[in-house]
């Protein structure tokens, strides 16, 4: 894992952000790769000369192949009111995901419930619920669009296992490089187009409002997208 320190998005006493790329794995799995958490970790304690061990907690996890916002937090009180945050809805997440096949409407809610399967670790969407499902929730709107490709932002309103990549594969508009949910292709990376842009929240300690956004990948597609999105077209 190419660990880059100016990733690092957003950092003070409590918490550290980091912009994660596509490949990197947040918290240790059966793979037995070296987690981003322990990276960062290894990070801190060689910038700060720290002694002896490093406290950095997992406060969310995004998927292995999409990029973008993580939060760590620093201290064991920051990972706990963090915690509670993400348990209650009290983070806002905004995801950036590129499609080939537009969705017929260019915005809408999305609710379906989604059946995980661990074995195939994927989701299967249904439209009414299941004894095997949970709700999954999110709100879309088309941002941009290309020759080939549009540019859809999300508001993911719960965190389901896969969810974006579920749902939006449901309606006709797999996100680029995602072959599990069905695009045509890989992308030459691995990763997929789905990029966690932006999240607001209250701070777990100074209690001010904080609102981070990470930059989209150094990809050619991507930087297409980000300048369009600000010229709003």
């Amino acid at each position: 894992m190419a660990f880059k320190p100016e990733n690092i998005i957003y950092e003070d006493n409590h918490i550290l952000v980091y912009n994660k790329q596509a490949g990197d794995i947040v918290q240790g799995d059966k793979t037995g790769d070296k987690p981003l958490s322990e990276v960062v970790k290894d990070y801190i304690k060689e910038r700060d000369a720290k002694p002896g061990n490093v406290f950095l907690g997992v406060t969310h996890r995004i998927d292995r192949p999409t990029t973008g916002v993580i939060i760590f937090a620093k201290t064991s009180k920051a990972l706990e009111r963090m915690n509670e945050l993400f348990r209650d809805g009290g983070v806002d997440k905004t995801y950036w995901a590129i499609v080939k096949q537009a969705p017929k409407k260019d915005e809408d809610l999305l609710v379906h419930h989604l059946s995980r399967n661990e074995k195939q670790n994927k989701s299967y969407v249904f439209d009414a619920p299941k004894s095997t499902t949970k709700e999954a929730k999110l709100r879309y709107k088309v941002i941009s669009k290309s020759d080939n490709y549009s540019l859809v932002e999300v508001e993911l309103l719960t965190g389901r296992h896969h969810q974006i990549r579920a749902q939006l594969a449901s309606i006709g508009s797999p996100i680029k490089g995602d072959l599990k949910y069905g695009f045509a292709r890989s992308n030459p990376d691995g990763g997929i187009c789905l990029h966690a842009r932006k999240v607001e929240f209250i701070h777990p300690v100074k209690k001010e409002k904080v609102t981070i956004v990470a930059p989209v990948p150094d990809d050619a597609l991507w930087q297409y997208f980000a300048k369009a999105a600000e010229k709003g077209i």
